[in-house]
C-alpha cells in the first residue's frame, strides 16, 4: 500500500473563525499541492479526510485536481486530532494491499501514525505537504518521499 499523508492547508485560527476554514493562503497552498500531485501522475483508490472543515476543503481541492469524485471522499472521525491512532490503522488495514490512499488530517495524529509506521522517525509535517509511506506486510514500512507544499508547487 502506498499511503500518502497530508496535513490540511493553512486555516484560520479558532479566534478568527471557530469552524477554522482554509485561509486564502491555505486555498492557494492546497491548489498548488493539487497541481504538483497531478503533475506527478498520482491517483488514489481512496481519499480519507477528517470531518473538520479545513481537512475536508483540502481533500476536495486535491480530489478535484486528480479527478477523484468528491462524493467518494471518506470522511472519518478516525482522523480527528484527538482520535486514537489505532482507529485509523484499523481503517487502513481494511483496504487492499495494492491501494494508493491519501489521508488528509491533522497533527499530532498524522505524525504519530508516521512514527508508528516508521519507528525512530520524527517527520515534520507542513501544511499541504505530502508524505508517502510504502506499507508492505512482508517487510518494514519505508519512507518513499516527503515534499513540502512549496516543492509540490514547483513541479
Amino acid at each position: 500500500m502506498k499511503l500518502y499523508l497530508m496535513q490540511h492547508a493553512l486555516a484560520f485560527s479558532a479566534e478568527e473563525d471557530k469552524e477554522r476554514p482554509l485561509t486564502p493562503e491555505g486555498i492557494a497552498q492546497a491548489k498548488a499541492a493539487a497541481k504538483g500531485i497531478k503533475r506527478l501522475g498520482l491517483t488514489f483508490e481512496l481519499i480519507i479526510a477528517s470531518p473538520k472543515r479545513r481537512a475536508r476543503q483540502t481533500a476536495s481541492l486535491i480530489a478535484e485536481s486528480v479527478r477523484f469524485p468528491y462524493s467518494d471522499i471518506l470522511i472519518s472521525d478516525a482522523l480527528l486530532p484527538a482520535a486514537e491512532p489505532q482507529a485509523l490503522r484499523d481503517l487502513l488495514h481494511a483496504e487492499p494491499a495494492a491501494s494508493a490512499i491519501l489521508v488528509v488530517g491533522h497533527l499530532p495524529q498524522l505524525a504519530q501514525l508516521a512514527k508508528d509506521l516508521l519507528p525512530g522517525s520524527n517527520l515534520l509535517f507542513a501544511n499541504a505537504g505530502l508524505v508517502c509511506i510504502e506499507i508492505d506486510e512482508s517487510q518494514p514500512s519505508g519512507l518513499r518521499s516527503m515534499l513540502t507544499n512549496q516543492q509540490l508547487a514547483l513541479l
